[in-house]
């Protein structure tokens, strides 16, 4: 069974809105991780326009189960990572104009700068993933670069209308999935995911772990962040 990460960025969304203390992101750490969340991840945006450095340290030294950190290959935040040590890394594309991060990181054109933040990281004892979308090249420079994993953007199958489109990207994903495991990669899925659409995609065998945000604190509103992961994990097994 896939494992089930926990994006809490919007929880600090929501604290931002009146630059106050509360909702405390930290704090719905630890309620994600009573609801058996098997991870813990955020973005730490070089604009800080939500999670901020504070929230970052905290999690480090709060977070009981694996921390995972989402960031660009800006060499302030992977210098801010290095010293962090989260147990992963996901390397992202950041452009500030967006609402969420949209589409992969293109690895094989941002290679020269992506290689020697994989390398420092890696030195560091981090595992990295890269989160790219679900296309051959991209897979196969990312185990080139000596990536742990790749994260599919499965942004294609959540944004699909009709069953042809639907049945499309879950062709292209199941494709990507065993071209990511004989890279000897593990393979991770993200983006766009709710408990609507879950299923399908956690029936292709080979994911090995789900980073899911916006769907679950949405949830959390009307049953509680503890019962809001608890259903989903439900519905990835």
């Amino acid at each position: 069974m896939a494992q089930l990460g926990v994006n809490i960025d919007h929880v600090a969304t929501i604290r931002q809105a009146r630059l106050t203390n509360e909702p405390d992101p930290v704090w719905a750490a630890a309620e994600a991780q009573l609801g058996g969340a098997d991870g813990i991840t955020f973005h730490l945006r070089e604009d800080r326009r939500h999670i901020n450095d504070r929230d970052a340290k905290l999690l480090k030294e709060t977070v009981t189960c694996k921390l995972n950190m989402e960031m660009a290959i800006d060499k302030k935040i992977v210098d801010i990572a290095a010293k962090l040590r989260p147990d992963q890394c996901t390397l992202v594309p950041e452009r500030r104009e967006e609402l969420t991060t949209e589409g992969g990181l293109d690895v094989v054109r941002l290679k020269r700068r992506v290689g020697p933040a994989v390398k420092r990281l890696r030195a560091k004892g981090i595992e990295l993933s890269a989160f790219i979308e679900p296309i051959a090249d991209q897979i196969k420079a990312s185990a080139d670069l000596g990536f742990h994993a790749v994260e599919l953007w499965t942004g294609g199958y959540a944004h699909a209308r009709g069953r042809r489109q639907v049945a499309g990207a879950l062709k292209q994903l199941a494709e990507a999935i065993e071209l990511g495991i004989d890279c000897g990669m593990l393979v991770h899925g993200g983006h766009g995911l709710t408990y609507t659409n879950i299923g399908p995609v956690a029936d292709l065998p080979g994911f090995s772990e789900f980073n899911i945000g916006h769907s679950i604190i949405g949830r959390s509103v009307f049953v509680g962040l503890r019962e809001a992961v608890q259903e989903m994990k439900i519905l990835i097994s």
